[in-house]
């Protein structure tokens, strides 16, 4: 048994177990990978794939518990190698952080120039993807931290940390009539086409679930994944915006006004989040702490400590 037919097994099952893809991620041959699998299952004595002719198309009931080992073996044999770094290089190395496009343009900036200020020997990598996108890097160990709204709290496999608290404004053309209605409701809201974001990004489930409750249903005419291109559209009097409080700068963004009123669609929290067992170098710990001075390192290693009760 090597690690290359660990590799291969995680590999094979993150391609959908098309074999041809695994050879192509692990830039090797396809015959090469075929042949790694056959020679760990006859040391182990069980077959791990289900098979159709030459095709596999799952995994067996060993398969399965199996790939449970691999994954956590490899996880610590990563983790191997960013200890060795850890006192070989302490200041120097590469941090990933996953995270959406709301909290990279408008949460993370300053905690991103102070991180540079303080370690400018490491390589910050910010990965810009969905949340569920950013989950998926996150198992996969090819995220250092996660930073979202949706998806990381629900995934047993992370250990997530709040944040900060937010909630959605509702935006309109300086000289939209909604200014003039006071205070601002939802009925009178779904009396306007709606500009929001799309299912799954920045809290669009909670934006439905308070229409839905209002027996409501709103005339959402487009839907987009940031708050830029919401405020574009509403510039342009498409319809009514509705976006993340954070994302809304007087000064710059002169063309839409805020509708005053109380939020409307309750409190967001956005939250921190890392696999468990990821081994984190120190300055992953700054990193986070910088995010929130309540996130100190004793902090998240005691939550990340295997005998942490759930």
């Amino acid at each position: 048994m090597n690690f290359q037919q660990l590799r291969i097994i995680r590999e094979t099952v993150r391609q959908n177990f098309n074999l041809t893809e695994v050879a192509n991620a692990l830039f090797t041959s396809q015959s090469g990978v075929s042949k790694h699998i056959k020679d760990l299952e006859d040391e182990l004595g069980v077959e791990l794939f289900v098979r159709k002719g030459k095709r596999f198309l799952g995994l067996t009931d060993p398969g399965k518990e199996l790939l449970t080992i691999v994954e956590r073996m490899l996880l610590d044999a990563g983790n191997i190698k960013r200890l060795a770094e850890q006192f070989s290089q302490r200041d120097e190395g590469q941090l990933t952080i996953a995270t959406t496009h709301t909290q990279a343009r408008y949460a993370l900036p300053k905690v991103v120039t102070a991180f540079k200020k303080a370690f400018p020997k490491v390589h910050l990598v910010l990965h810009q993807a969905s949340p569920d996108e950013l989950v998926r890097l996150l198992l996969a160990g090819e995220a250092d931290i996660g930073i979202a709204t949706e998806a990381v709290a629900d995934v047993a496999e992370l250990v997530s940390f709040p944040y900060y608290n937010w909630h959605h404004t509702v935006i309109a053309p300086p000289a939209h009539p909604l200014h003039q209605n006071a205070p601002l409701t939802l009925e009178t809201l779904a009396d306007y086409p709606l500009v929001t974001y799309h299912h799954g990004f920045t809290g669009r489930a909670q934006i439905d679930r308070a229409f839905a409750d209002a027996a409501l249903a709103p005339d959402i005419v487009m839907a987009a994944l940031d708050a830029d291109v919401i405020k574009t559209y509403v510039e342009l009097d498409l319809g009514v915006g509705i976006i993340a409080s954070m994302a809304i700068d007087p000064v710059r963004d002169s063309q839409v006004r805020v509708v005053e009123g109380a939020p409307l669609f309750g409190q967001q929290t956005t939250r921190v989040a890392i696999r468990r067992g990821h081994y984190l170098r120190s300055y992953a710990y700054r990193f986070i702490e910088l995010c929130s001075a309540a996130l100190d390192e004793a902090t998240v290693r005691q939550a990340l400590s295997p005998s942490t009760p759930d």
